[in-house]
């Protein structure tokens, strides 16, 4: 996403856009959307006012918006590729290819220096302001994510409230593990990591996300589940009247 221009040359617009998203992406990384001013993007970029982002994107939900579409439609071509791949093969054999669709374009976005900040900052607006987010994403930057969670569903031989609970707990727990990854991968603090600079890292992380969501459910989440499942059954689905009750 960084971009630079050539010594004693002046950055071409694209060259000061790509200057603002990299500025901004790092910030948001850092301290949130909300925790970030323009005047702070357009300094970080090298820019002298605020009428370089506001000339560029117009406002800063702009800005953001093309910010997220650019990482997700990344990720998003990886994962269809991933795909197609294993669909001409017949489909997904296993919960842990689908697993491995979901999750390695991520880390190696990731590992790319210059997407360096993007998990972090989505993450941290899916946080703060899922809205937004789906907005940009608009139904059109994450197919191969949703695409993967449909085989997922098919795939889970669980009851379905819990698989859509288990879901997105996923979302959490693979957005806070990839976050603190990339946190790691800034502060070049992986090699001396007892967690991050193992062999086996990555492939540990992904089985854990696994087994989040194919670990057998407990007999009292079990419990809870009759107790919601009667419960609704005990009312009329047309006026929701108690089964035995006397209309007035």
């Amino acid at each position: 996403m960084s971009s630079r221009s050539p010594p004693g040359g002046r950055a071409t617009s694209e060259e000061t856009k790509n200057q603002i998203k990299a500025a901004a992406q790092m910030l948001f990384a850092r301290r949130g959307v909300d925790g970030v001013t323009v005047q702070e993007i357009v300094t970080a970029a090298g820019q002298r006012n605020n009428a370089a982002l506001h000339y560029h994107f117009g406002t800063k939900e702009e800005l953001i918006r093309q910010m997220v579409v650019d990482g997700a439609a990344v990720l998003d071509q990886r994962r269809r590729e991933m795909l197609d791949e294993i669909e001409a093969r017949g489909g997904p054999k296993s919960i842990r290819e689908v697993m491995l669709v979901l999750m390695m374009p991520v880390i190696e976005l990731g590992d790319d220096e210059r997407w360096r900040g993007y998990i972090r900052f989505t993450s941290n607006l899916q946080a703060s302001d899922p809205k937004t987010l789906r907005a940009a994403l608009n139904n059109r930057w994450n197919s191969g994510y949703v695409a993967c969670f449909n085989y997922l569903k098919q795939m889970l031989p669980l009851p379905a409230a819990i698989i859509e609970q288990r879901l997105s707990m996923f979302a959490i727990y693979a957005n806070s593990i990839l976050s603190a990854h990339e946190a790691a991968l800034e502060s070049h603090n992986t090699k001396s990591s007892r967690l991050w600079g193992h062999p086996s890292t990555i492939e540990n992380m992904i089985d854990t996300l696994q087994a989040a969501i194919t670990c057998p459910p407990s007999k009292s989440t079990l419990a809870k589940l009759r107790e919601v499942v009667e419960g609704e059954k005990a009312f009329r689905p047309q006026t929701g009247e108690r089964r035995g009750s006397k209309a007035d």
